[in-house]
């Protein structure tokens, strides 16, 4: 079973957004959806929404911006 840093994607209130992705990495965001269903028990979450998450867990995640985000500007 692969550790995947996301967990099951929680039903929010949608927020549109327009991004161009490039087409490997809308690939690989589509996959990435599959092997996350596959690991819940949930069918393929639509890989838009794991955007959202993704930064989310990058940014909580970034020790430089965290120590930035703390300092006076």
């Amino acid at each position: 079973m692969a550790k995947l840093k996301l967990a099951a994607i929680t039903d929010d209130r949608p927020v549109k957004i327009t991004v161009e992705l490039p087409a490997p990495l809308h690939r690989d965001l589509v996959r990435y959806a599959e092997i996350l269903g596959r690991e819940v028990g949930q069918p393929s979450a639509d890989p838009l929404r794991l955007i959202a998450p993704m930064l989310e867990r990058f940014i909580a995640t970034d020790r430089g911006f965290a120590k930035a985000k703390k300092e006076k500007p």
